[in-house]
């Protein structure tokens, strides 16, 4: 019998993870991180976080962002804050 690791569900196993419009991406090429705005035929439009530029991104680059991803900026603006004696 086979173990329940290896009964992944079709759906899981046949089709490559493609990124939705409002889903947080990493941009792999330009190491950001970016929310999914639009398609346009086989590129994305992403957006910053904070808003600002869009910029368009292959999908071979994209990544879903992991929650490490979407806090690191922060932290490291909080930190550069914190050694300069400025309030968080």
């Amino acid at each position: 019998m086979p173990a329940a690791h290896d009964l992944a569900r079709p759906e899981e196993s046949t089709a490559p993870w493609e990124p939705r419009i409002g889903d947080t991406v990493r941009d792999t090429a330009l190491k950001r991180i970016g929310r999914v705005m639009d398609r346009f035929g086989s590129r994305y439009c992403l957006r910053p976080l904070n808003g600002g530029c869009e910029w368009d991104a292959h999908p071979d680059d994209l990544r879903p962002a992991t929650a490490s991803d979407v806090l690191a900026p922060a932290v490291a603006e909080a930190n550069q804050r914190s050694s300069k004696g400025e309030p968080a």
